[in-house]
Order: C-alpha cells, then structure tokens, then sequence
C-alpha cells in the first residue's frame, strides 16, 4: 500500500509470508515444501520466542481468528491438510530439539557466563534437532514411500550411522586413556 506498513487481508502477502518464503529452502530437506513451507518456517522461528507462540502463529496463518486452546485443536484439520504424517514428525522433533526460547537462552548464558559456549551449545542444539529431524523424514518417507531416494537421504544415512556408532562404540582402553574407572575409586579421591 505505497510502501507503507498496513493490515493485509491475506497472510500471502505478509511481511512475515515474506521472510517465511527467503528461509523456506534451509526445512526443504525436511519436508517442509509447498505452501506449507513458510508458513512451518515462520512457526519455528516465533517458536524461539517461546515454545506456545508455534500454535499461536499457526492460528494465525491459518486464519483463525478466535482464541485458540492451549491444544489449538480449532486449526488441526487446516493444519493435518498441508503436512503429511512424516512431515508432522520432522516438523515436531526439529521443533521439540531445536534451541529452546529466549528466555533459556538467557539462563543458558548466565549459567555458562561465557557467549561463545551459549553460542556453541544452541548451535549444537539446532544442528542436532537438524539432523534428527532429517534422518525421521528422509529415511521414514522413504519406507512410507512418499520420499523418492536422493542426495538427502544418502546424507541421512550417514548421520544416522555416525550417531549409532557413537552410541554404541567400545569405550576408550586404559592405554589410550589417561584415567580409567577403576583409577577412580573413592578410596583414590579421599587419599
């Protein structure tokens, strides 16, 4: 409306549609494409403001416009069109693991008393959630047959087997290690 901030009568044609719609690309491996893509975006990134608003904005790009239930199940029949069973589940987990709101962060940062590790560990968050998500909907849909194999899941492969390899490794020898828990004994610590 001659480059002025206004009310929209289509969320399409939103600010928010609009940053949804740049960033989109980064979930597409995750099964987030369509429609829908944007609209999962822009719920996860007001979902860093607090963990709710991911309903709270679905309420709203879904055109809901009375209160939502703390469960929103006004909008899950509007929402259950747009994402596949899979896609739900590599939505939820990214969501669920990714880095938590604002105000963690913050409690992160003042128990760490350090930027660079707070940084570090809601990095390592949002790459784990990431990688997580991403092997459920690769490796899941392809089972489901609703992913077609390709270069994402072959990377989904590999993270998943890296992450049962470092579950399940043999733990360090006493040769290679400096300390072991038989050197570390009760008797040893009083000493």
């Amino acid at each position: 409306m001659n480059g002025a901030f206004a009310f929209v009568d289509d969320n399409n044609n939103s600010l928010l549609a609009l940053l949804g719609r740049s960033l989109a690309w980064i979930f597409y491996p995750l099964g987030w494409v369509g429609d829908m893509a944007w609209k999962a975006t822009v719920a996860t990134f007001t979902g860093l403001i607090a963990k709710e608003e991911v309903v709270n904005t679905f309420g709203v790009l879904y055109n809901f416009g009375g209160e939502l239930s703390e469960e929103g199940n006004e909008i899950w029949t509007l929402v259950a069109a747009d994402f596949s069973a899979i896609t739900a589940y590599s939505f939820m987990l990214f969501n669920l693991l990714c880095a938590p709101c604002f105000a963690a962060m913050g409690a992160i940062k003042r128990e760490m008393n350090n930027a660079k590790w707070t940084w570090i560990s809601i990095g390592y968050m949002c790459v784990f959630a990431y990688s997580i998500s991403l092997i459920v909907y690769q490796l899941g849909g392809l089972l489901l047959h609703e992913v077609p194999f390709n270069f994402f899941t072959v990377v989904a492969l590999v993270l998943l087997v890296g992450i049962l390899y470092l579950l399940f490794r043999k733990g360090y020898s006493e040769d290679k290690s400096n300390i072991s828990v038989k050197d570390f004994s009760l008797n040893k610590v009083r000493s």
